[in-house]
């Protein structure tokens, strides 16, 4: 049974217009240009096995709205917990009234372990994806794929001799450094947006998932040197699709020759979206694991996708809908307005 919240009283009309400015604004954005219903249809049934005993559940919608606050704001499920109850804005954006319960810590913890548990990750990215396909923001110009290399915590050595690192996370060399993680495989669209994406050890080399990920309708396919096969050029052809893979030094050759670096630049400009998503992750605070075990993590990036398509989503669709509050100027007498 799911929980139903309370209805808006009398201290919500009052508190309506407060709220910080920006963080109102990307909410009003967000309410604006996204289904987040729709978006939670392939979870409806998460807790269909549960007993018709006991507590209700939170709405499926409200619990994944708080998940994606986590990843646009960088936060932990404690932080989560405690700016739900702190901040007017964050509440209104999930359907929280001021006098709602809280999801707690927990509460977000059990809900992630239920997506991973019944397998509804993919179902929900999928489902992302169709969501931003149909609204035309999608573009079929041309498949982008690299990978990334996401550093685990190195852990420490405990009194009894075990230690603390993450078993599953595997090392490899990056440019001669020495790394201890995961490793991302992506495939944006020309714009940035994340179209699959695959998660596995760091010692999983780049090119191993690339077919996997350009399974897709699309005009041309760009990645770096590393993808670059005779075999795969060959059969991206046969389907129509330029092979457009930079090109590197073979055995005898000193340089490469005019037309690759030609071939090598042009592919350079447009491989420059690729770096979007990444470049957003580490900015959300993203900068190593948060989990052990390849599963958790990959659970983890998986909603990390989700979120940065969302708010790409709306870079993609122009300036805010929402009208601005008026300039502080504006409201000042005349005689008082400032120089």
């Amino acid at each position: 049974m799911e929980r139903k919240n309370m209805a808006p009283a009398l201290i919500d009309g009052l508190t309506s217009d407060l709220g910080g400015r920006k963080t109102e604004a990307f909410f009003g954005r967000c309410n604006e240009l996204f289904d987040f219903e729709a978006l939670a249809a392939p979870l409806k049934d998460l807790f269909d096995d549960r007993p018709k005993a006991g507590r209700p559940h939170w709405p499926v919608a409200l619990m994944l709205k708080c998940l994606l606050l986590q990843k646009w704001f960088g936060l932990s499920d404690p932080q989560a917990e405690e700016l739900l109850r702190d901040r007017l804005s964050f509440r209104r954006f999930v359907g929280l009234s001021l006098i709602d319960a809280t999801p707690d810590e927990t509460t977000l913890c059990v809900f992630r372990k239920r997506l991973l548990e019944a397998g509804k990750l993919q179902p929900l990215f999928d489902n992302s994806l169709a969501i931003l396909r149909r609204k035309g923001l999608v573009l079929n110009e041309g498949t982008i794929v690299d990978a990334t290399i996401i550093d685990a915590p190195m852990g420490h050595l405990r009194p009894d001799g075990t230690h603390t690192h993450d078993p599953a996370a595997t090392y490899t060399r990056n440019h001669g450094t020495l790394r201890h993680g995961y490793k991302a495989h992506i495939a944006t669209d020309v714009t940035g947006l994340i179209t699959d994406y695959l998660f596995d050890t760091a010692k999983t080399h780049d090119s191993r998932h690339i077919d996997q990920l350009t399974d897709q309708e699309t005009r041309a396919v760009y990645a770096d040197s590393a993808y670059r096969d005779q075999e795969r050029t060959k059969r991206l052809q046969d389907k129509g699709v330029m092979a457009m893979i930079t090109s590197k030094r073979v055995r005898g050759q000193k340089e490469l020759t005019p037309e690759q670096r030609r071939m090598n630049k042009a592919c350079s400009v447009v491989r420059a979206a690729v770096e979007h998503p990444r470049a957003w992750m580490v900015k959300m605070g993203y900068l190593m694991t948060r989990y052990r075990g390849l599963t958790k993590n990959a659970l983890d990036f998986g909603l990390l996708a989700i979120s940065y398509n969302i708010k790409r989503s709306f870079s993609l669709l122009g300036k805010p809908l929402t009208k601005p509050r008026p300039n502080r100027r504006d409201r000042l007498p005349v005689r008082l307005r400032l120089a």
